[in-house]
């Protein structure tokens, strides 16, 4: 219980982590007449991902449940997998990435990296971090809620995110970007 404890303490402290390197950026991003979309859905967002750390703590020290080791384990892997796609997104997209949807007019969309094979690769860590790391503990009470409203705020998300994009120049390449 201890280990699960420390281990959303540490995800915890790298979403800190993000939020100085995404408030850098969102000023970067908005002196260079950066347009943001998406302020409507970004409350719940932040909202969402600390009721997923909150949640996870509360469901493992309540409930107690028996973990099993492959479980533990496979999902454990699953965690520090999505933390180092998370952080190709974060590199890959530089000054550029924030967790917030704002586009600088002129610029292409970024198409290397992770986004040379996936649209909103991003996501894909925030989907995998969501299921993984309360069933490290085997909260799967908070795995299904966190998915299912994760669902729908992605929806929302990403076609915010996709009508900002298409405001950009094309990009040569199959992957466009600037998710968060």
């Amino acid at each position: 219980m201890l280990a699960f404890t420390v281990l959303v303490a540490l995800v915890g402290l790298e979403r800190v982590a993000e939020l100085v390197v995404s408030t850098r950026n969102a000023a970067w991003s908005r002196e260079r007449g950066g347009v943001e979309s998406g302020l409507g859905h970004f409350p719940f967002m932040v909202v969402l991902h600390t009721a997923l750390l909150v949640g996870a703590l509360a469901e493992a020290w309540l409930r107690r449940p028996d973990v099993p080791s492959l479980l533990a384990w496979s999902m454990l892997t699953l965690v520090v997998a999505s933390q180092a796609l998370r952080w190709w997104c974060i590199a890959t997209l530089g000054r550029r990435w924030n967790t917030r949807v704002i586009v600088v007019p002129g610029l292409a969309p970024v198409s290397s990296g992770p986004y040379r094979f996936l649209r909103h690769p991003n996501y894909v860590a925030v989907v995998v971090e969501g299921v993984a790391l309360p069933l490290v503990h085997a909260a799967w009470i908070t795995a299904v809620v966190f998915t299912v409203l994760n669902a729908g705020l992605l929806a929302v998300r990403i076609r915010t995110e996709n009508v900002a994009l298409a405001t950009l120049p094309p990009v040569s390449g199959p992957a466009e970007h600037a998710d968060a």
